[in-house]
């Protein structure tokens, strides 16, 4: 797998997908039956890891074991031309999973941040996003029949005689975003949101609403909750957040004021920082957002600049 390190945590990684496989019933069977198959197993959307805490990963026998027993499996893509696909082992109490997968434990992804190289964060990512959708996305909304697997499980359809609907992952796109005072000296605009701790302050975000442009959603949702009105909106990136199907698009704005009004509903308090305030934060130990997050990726960049 090739990786890139400047994209933010679960992006980067660079399994081939083949998206042209999955309605291949023929050639998915081939990758499942071949000893070079690799199976990542979860359990309740957490990874099965090592005693050194890192994921396991099941190939030949072990994997076989695994891929012929009807546990819920996708298909994640080729690597090196081998088939990789994940298993969730969720149905089975935790000790038992743990048992099967050969492991020592399970623990949220997250917790491995840092830890994990851009591609194996990446497809642990994906796995758990995909599995979660499956065990969520048992019955049809429409007609409420049950629904099944089909293209590799990156597709459920739902059996009711009458409907056959064709059931997708779905994403829902939220904004974040790194607000920039006007003028000088250069500040920019953290938040401690409902439920954080004391003296625990992050990037601005939220989601993005049916029949609404990700600008439109930035302009929206810094004047809900901040108060405030921006300007000179700029792209900066975007990552995977499949927890469970997120997508985070990150942004820079312009304040037209420093002044704020906190909703005090999502958020409790905001305030600028200048370079100097925050470098003195991280060197006290106080991390600049989740290190796994892009709102730690929009911090240090900005940091970097000056």
């Amino acid at each position: 797998m090739r990786t890139d390190e400047r994209v933010p945590a679960y992006g980067g990684g660079w399994l081939h997908r083949a998206g042209a496989l999955r309605a291949d019933a023929e050639r998915l069977a081939a990758l499942r039956a071949d000893a070079c198959a690799t199976v990542l197993p979860l359990w309740r959307d957490r990874c099965l890891v090592t005693a050194e805490q890192m994921p396991v990963r099941l190939v030949g026998a072990e994997a076989a074991r695994v891929l012929a027993d009807g546990t819920q499996t996708v298909f994640l893509g080729v690597d090196d031309g081998a088939g990789v696909f994940a298993a969730d082992l969720s149905a089975r109490p935790e000790a038992e999973a743990v048992a099967l997968a050969g492991a020592a434990s399970t623990v949220d992804v997250r917790r491995l941040a840092g830890r994990l190289d851009p591609a194996e964060a990446a497809a642990q990512a994906y796995a758990r996003g995909l599995l979660h959708w499956h065990r969520h996305q048992g019955w049809c909304g429409s007609c409420g029949a049950r629904t099944t697997s089909r293209d590799g499980g990156h597709v459920r359809r739902c059996v009711g005689a009458d409907c056959g609907r064709l059931l997708f992952p779905r994403i829902e796109p939220a904004i974040i975003v790194l607000v920039e005072a006007p003028g000088s000296p250069d500040r920019c605009l953290m938040a401690r949101h409902a439920g954080a701790a004391e003296d625990a302050y992050s990037t601005l975000a939220g989601f993005v609403e049916v029949g609404e442009s990700l600008e439109d959603a930035v302009r929206r949702e810094m004047a809900e909750e901040a108060g405030i009105t921006v300007t000179g909106l700029v792209y900066q990136g975007s990552q995977a957040w499949p927890f469970p199907a997120g997508l985070m698009v990150g942004f820079r704005a312009t304040a037209a004021s420093d002044d704020v009004r906190v909703d005090g509903v999502e958020l409790l308090e905001a305030r600028w920082f200048t370079r100097d305030e925050l470098r003195a934060r991280t060197a006290a130990g106080r991390p600049l957002g989740r290190i796994d997050s892009i709102d730690h990726h929009l911090l240090g960049s900005w940091l970097a600049e000056g």
